[in-house]
């Protein structure tokens, strides 16, 4: 092998490496004991940032805060919506904060790339539209009487500032020089993939004024969808996720479906690079990999939360344990419920 050849080989697994680890700005989630970062010394000491994240930080400490919102919101929502799955989001106290399963460029870290780019645009926008941020505010595009009749008025939430805010945040290592690797353009897909979950599901909020609540005059603003129904956009996405590979058209590269028979994937899809393991056993050597050992299960299921798939045939065990609920609930003008407490005994089913 040319001396050439060993050149290009090493700047091609640095490039993998650098795409691979792109989420580790997740970490700012763990840093609660930091406080509110509101200076550049901050920026300094953030651990999980590239250079050119904290290049942007310094530039916009105040929206920091609202990043570090962000990406515990990302956890979060990955957590709920993989609650019944082998692997459930568990995080590590090291980076990147899901460890080696999102640098492998399968489904789940796809998931994971879009949620979190989705998280800071929504996590920034709701910033500006809460006062909260000098540079931004309410959308004052949006105003004027609408074709449908009624007056825009209100706080339009400013999606463009946060979608923005994102690309530029979340995506600047993969849009570092020469990142045109599968892995960096794979991230790059479902980076947009995750702000368009929040740009296609705009809705419109309104509000009647009129003697008696009637509704003669109308004021509307545009607003964001609630972050649980993006998280199960994405989800549903993941779902019906698409193999890809990279192939050169012309002088750009690409991905294309891995399977020629399948329909092309849309800008809202999103897109993994190699088959997903099993998550059946703990992997010492693959930070993350936390198998199914001791993981809850639903006896009566057939789906993946069930016990024969979630313990991957291995068996469960099944032991009483007492349950504590509200009952007997009252409502007591004016006004408050009372509610009192009940014991119960229920089987609950562990993996072997």
């Amino acid at each position: 092998m040319t001396e050439e050849c060993v050149l290009r080989c090493v700047l091609m697994l640095c490039c993998a490496l650098l795409s691979a680890n792109a989420s580790n700005w997740l970490y700012l989630a763990k840093l609660s004991s930091v406080g509110s970062i509101r200076d550049e010394e901050t920026c300094e000491r953030l651990r999980g940032l590239i250079q050119r994240q904290v290049q942007i930080c310094k530039r916009s400490v105040e929206v920091m805060d609202a990043v570090r919102r962000g990406a515990q919101l990302a956890i979060d929502e990955c957590q709920f919506q993989f609650r019944n799955r082998r692997w459930n989001c568990s995080t590590l106290e090291t980076m990147p904060v899901f460890g080696k399963v999102v640098t492998q460029g399968t489904r789940e870290a796809a998931f994971v790339y879009a949620i979190s780019a989705a998280s800071v645009a929504f996590a920034v926008t709701r910033a500006c539209s809460s006062g909260e941020l000098e540079k931004c505010g309410c959308d004052h595009n949006v105003h004027g009487v609408s074709p449908e009749g009624f007056q825009w008025s209100g706080c339009s939430d400013n999606i463009a500032y946060g979608v923005a805010f994102s690309q530029s945040f979340v995506d600047v290592r993969e849009r570092s020089k020469g990142q045109s690797s599968s892995r960096a353009l794979m991230n790059l897909h479902n980076n947009e993939a995750g702000r368009k979950a929040i740009l296609s599901h705009m809705r419109v909020e309104c509000k009647c004024h009129g003697v008696s609540g009637s509704c003669e005059v109308k004021t509307c603003w545009k607003a964001m969808p609630p972050f649980r129904k993006v998280g199960n956009i994405i989800k549903e996405k993941f779902d019906g996720a698409t193999e890809v590979e990279q192939r050169k058209v012309g002088t750009t590269k690409v991905l294309t479906p891995h399977n020629s028979q399948f329909k092309p994937h849309t800008d809202e899809d999103l897109v993994y690079l190699e088959p997903s393991p099993d998550f059946c056993d703990y992997d010492p050597r693959t930070p993350g990999m936390l198998g199914t050992v001791g993981r809850q299960c639903n006896r009566t299921s057939k789906a993946i939360d069930g016990c024969e798939l979630m313990c991957c045939g291995r068996g469960f065990q099944t032991q009483e344990v007492e349950v504590v609920d509200r009952c007997s609930c009252k409502f007591h003008w004016c006004c408050y419920v009372k509610c009192k407490q009940c014991r119960k005994m229920v089987e609950m089913h562990t993996c072997r």
